[in-house]
């Protein structure tokens, strides 16, 4: 028995980790980050460290880390399947769980093949839109004329489809997608053969001639596709987009929130536009913390997204007025998720897009400033407006309001809102609470009629007394290698010391720290292109070749990207923050976080320390160097030991110290020469 993949993945979006660590322990917020006392080990001085946008926690004393579902493991001493158990219920997700079938394995199969055949058409039509001379005359002219530089639509990943019928569907055909994925992806549609006439099943491409805005998931996978037409044929819609798929479901995404998500944490407040380039227009401004519902109402999973990297919500509207009111609607859910929702209406005749870039960034910021009023108000407003003198109107207003206003759970807010109507609308606040207090008293019975759920038995909060020897997880076993196994107890406890410790012998202790280094540098910075279409993973593992690493963690670590990287893709940094090994995760984590960071007073003083990005080129170049240097080493100490024990006194053992001196030779070259680029001095042996 198990919780599909797809539940699983559900659960760790829906997981913040403030909340769930906020359950256990007392958080005070310091800069960007939270800290307080580790609930793993007794202190005094809070050295535990939780960082909401990594979504990772990290204590600096015992050494605990981890995401959310391995904080529940470690605090409540369960199994993974279990931490993910106790999440699914505190967010209302609902776990249906099955033996996996062989249909199920293929479908998952599939859902993979997905992401890489989309990731290709992404590159494809951001190729054509900057290489080919019809991308460039009709697609990148479009965007330019919308502002568009070439970091933004780098950053988008805006691209262009041709006239052609099957442009993209012969390109993928080359190399090696069949239709039958393109079509799932909704990257192609078919028209059935004519059997009679000998005439094979023809696919052809949903998007022709238009502007490709890709569509990504929250973690940076392409996961659909919005296309716009240029042309003037009214025969064709002006935007088509790609259908439901397996990855992709429009109710549960929004457009830009990939791009977006670390600065709504920061602003702590996502604004909300309607389309595509309203997003990008803004982003481009420099106002980030912006997403699109692309034109639909509002969902519940939507708003729970959202919720994920803040509490607040301004909705950017540029409707009229019978739109706005149509709209207002849909947002008592988004009171009722806890959230705080404001409005602003932009001048007429404009949009985001449109506004921004006639006003520019600081004179936008200046009108939401100014034009941003609370969902309540703004509604209270609308609707007196329009009730006008008529006393049945009005009474419709105040019914709907009041209902509004009992979506909010939190009582206080309540109450302020109902002072604040009460004052518009000129009438007594008393009447309003009543009133409110009705609608609350219904909805309590109406949900008291309702079968209610056994409560799960509270569980010991037992810890495991040691950890398993067990290096790897069942559930890593499951992800990596697509191996079911059921689940497990813990397999570490929070404060154990991690498996890849330096060894004691001074050459294999070089080398470590080189490998070290090496997966240190793909971790963090793997998906970094050094230059156009060459990324620092393809040039880390083109310079190594086929070496293993002496270290079993980091060479796990080096296949899944080998791995991976042969599959068309390059695992980012979240994946392996949130990686289901606990050795791999608590290594990431240890990569990512710092107890010492620099002081502000290095930028008074115009103290510049350049970053490992500004560099990157040169310390990968360095590293391969460092990494091949300690290798060789280490390969001509065992050598000069194996030739130590040769005594050379038959021809067998002659033959035997001269393939050794030839390949200790070997490797001193490449020691030698791996020495002469960096300008350092070769111990001798």
């Amino acid at each position: 028995m198990r919780i599909s993949n797809e539940i699983t993945e559900r659960i760790k979006q829906a997981a913040d980790i403030v909340e769930v660590v906020g359950d256990f322990v007392s958080l005070k917020k310091r800069g960007s980050n939270y800290t307080a006392c580790c609930p793993f080990h007794n202190e005094k001085s809070p050295s535990f460290n939780v960082n909401p946008v990594r979504q990772i926690y990290k204590c600096f004393g015992c050494g605990a880390a981890g995401d959310s579902i391995k904080f529940v493991m470690d605090i409540e001493g369960i199994s993974y399947g279990e931490a993910l158990r106790h999440l699914a219920q505190k967010y209302n997700i609902e776990v249906e769980e099955e033996q996996q079938t062989p249909e199920e394995v293929l479908r998952q199969n599939e859902r993979d093949s997905l992401y890489i055949v989309l990731n290709f058409a992404q590159k494809y039509y951001q190729n054509l839109l900057m290489e080919h001379e019809e991308g460039q005359s009709i697609g990148l002219s479009y965007f330019r004329n919308r502002g568009f530089n070439d970091p933004t639509i780098k950053s988008f990943g805006l691209g262009y489809s041709l006239t052609d019928w099957d442009g993209l569907t012969k390109e993928a055909a080359k190399k090696g997608y069949n239709p039958e994925l393109l079509e799932k992806a909704g990257l192609a549609l078919h028209k059935e053969g004519d059997a009679q006439a000998n005439r094979a099943t023809r696919y052809y491409d949903r998007f022709r001639g238009r502007v490709i805005f890709p569509i990504h998931n929250v973690s940076g996978k392409v996961i659909a596709f919005g296309a716009r037409i240029l042309s003037a044929d009214k025969s064709q819609p002006k935007y088509i987009n790609s259908p439901e798929t397996e990855v992709y479901h429009k109710s549960k995404i929004l457009y830009g929130i990939y791009q977006a998500k670390n600065a709504i944490r920061q602003e702590d407040v996502c604004y909300l536009v309607e389309g595509y380039t309203d997003v990008i227009s803004l982003h481009q401004a420099g106002i980030q913390n912006v997403a699109a519902s692309s034109g639909t109402s509002l969902t519940e999973e939507q708003i729970k997204l959202i919720a994920r990297f803040t509490n607040n919500i301004t909705i950017l509207y540029d409707g009229d007025a019978a739109g706005i009111k149509a709209a207002l609607r849909g947002l008592d859910m988004v009171l009722e998720e806890g959230l705080n929702v404001s409005l602003v209406t932009l001048p007429d005749g404009e949009d985001p897009d449109s506004y921004v870039y006639k006003v520019g960034a600081e004179g936008f910021k200046k009108h939401v400033q100014q034009a941003t009023k609370d969902f309540i108000t703004f509604k209270t407003e609308m609707l007196l407006k329009d009730a006008g003198d008529n006393p049945f109107k009005r009474a419709e207003a105040i019914n709907e309001i009041v209902t509004s206003i009992t979506k909010i759970s939190d009582p206080i807010k309540r109450q302020i809102f109902f002072k604040r109507t009460a004052d518009l609308m000129k009438m007594d606040e008393q009447t309003l609470i009543s009133e409110g207090n009705k609608h609350l008293r219904r909805r309590e019975d109406k949900a008291a009629e309702k079968p209610t759920q056994s409560k799960p038995k509270d569980r010991l909060r037992e810890r495991p007394q040691e950890p398993t020897d067990i290096h790897f997880s069942d559930n890593f076993i499951e992800e990596e290698f697509g191996i079911l196994v059921e689940d497990s107890v813990p397999n570490s406890v929070p404060n154990v010391a991690p498996k890849h410790e330096p060894p004691t012998d001074l050459f294999k202790q070089r080398l470590y720290f080189q490998e070290q280094a090496f997966v240190k540098l793909l971790i963090l910075h793997g998906q970094t292109e050094l230059e156009t279409g060459i990324s620092l993973c393809r040039y880390l593992l083109h310079e190594i070749g086929e070496i293993s690493f002496e270290n079993q963690l980091f060479d796990l670590v080096l296949n899944i990207f080998r791995q991976r990287f042969g599959l068309g893709e390059i695992p980012s940094t979240d994946y392996f923050l949130s990686h289901i090994d606990p050795d791999i995760q608590r290594f990431s984590i240890d990569l990512c976080t710092s107890k010492h960071h620099l002081s502000e007073n290095w930028e008074k003083h115009d103290i510049v320390v350049p970053t490992d990005e500004e560099l990157l080129h040169e310390i990968a170049f360095k590293k391969i160097l460092r990494l091949k240097m300690a290798y060789s080493a280490t390969k001509m100490k065992d050598l000069l030991n194996q030739m130590g024990k040769i005594t050379g006194n038959s021809d067998e053992e002659f033959a035997q110290i001269m393939e050794v001196q030839r390949q200790y030779k070997f490797y001193k070259n490449i020691n030698d020469l791996a020495a002469k680029e960096l300008g350092t001095v070769v111990p001798g042996y």
